[in-house]
C-alpha cells in the first residue's frame, strides 16, 4: 500500500479537520516555545539556570533555585509522552505527502530523536552533565525547524489542486 502523495485525495471535510487540527497544534507549539523564551531567554545559560537554578550568582535580576527531582520527573515525563504523540500524528501526515523520500524520512523520525535527545539531555545537564545544554539547544532547534517545515509541507499539500 503506498501513502506517497495520498493527502489531496482526501475529503474536503478530511482536509478542512487535519487544517484545523494543525493550526491549533501550531498555536499551542508556539505558545510553548514562547514559555520557553521567557524562563530561558533562549540562551545557553538560560537553560542552565532554569534547571539548575542561580542563587550562586547575588547580581541576577530574578532568583532561581534548582528543580527537586520530581519536578524534573514531572517535566520529563509529560513532554516526552505529549511530544511523541504530537509528532507521531505529524509524521503520519508527513507520510500522505509526495516530497522526497529522504526528507519525508528525516521529517518524520528527527523530531521524535529530537524529543528524547532534548528532554533526556534536560535531565542529563540537571544531573550534573553541564556540556548536555548544548544538545539540548541543537535538538530543540533542530525539533522546531522540522515540526515548522513539516507543517508547511503538509499545509501546502493538503490544499493543492489534485491534478497539480
Amino acid at each position: 500500500m503506498t501513502f506517497n502523495g495520498r493527502i489531496s485525495e482526501l475529503p474536503k471535510e478530511v482536509k478542512l479537520l487535519i487544517g484545523a487540527f494543525l493550526i491549533v497544534l501550531s498555536v499551542g507549539y508556539f505558545t510553548g516555545l514562547t514559555f520557553v523564551g521567557e524562563t530561558t531567554e533562549n540562551s545557553l545559560k538560560g537553560i542552565e539556570e532554569n534547571y539548575l537554578g542561580n542563587e550562586e550568582d547575588i547580581a541576577v535580576e530574578v532568583m532561581k533555585f534548582k528543580k527537586p527531582e520530581r519536578e524534573m520527573l514531572t517535566i520529563i515525563h509529560t513532554h516526552i509522552l505529549s511530544m511523541s504523540v504530537i509528532f507521531f500524528l505529524l509524521g503520519a501526515l508527513v507520510s500522505l505527502t509526495s516530497i522526497k523520500p529522504w526528507v519525508k524520512k528525516f521529517l518524520m523520525i528527527e523530531p521524535l530523536a529530537s524529543v528524547l535527545l532534548t528532554f533526556g539531555g534536560i535531565y542529563l545537564m540537571w544531573s550534573g552533565l553541564l556540556w548536555m545544554k548544548y544538545v539540548v539547544m541543537l535538538s530543540g532547534l533542530l525539533m522546531t525547524l522540522s515540526y515548522t517545515i513539516s507543517v508547511m509541507v503538509v499545509f501546502f499539500q493538503l490544499f493543492k489542486n489534485k491534478s497539480s
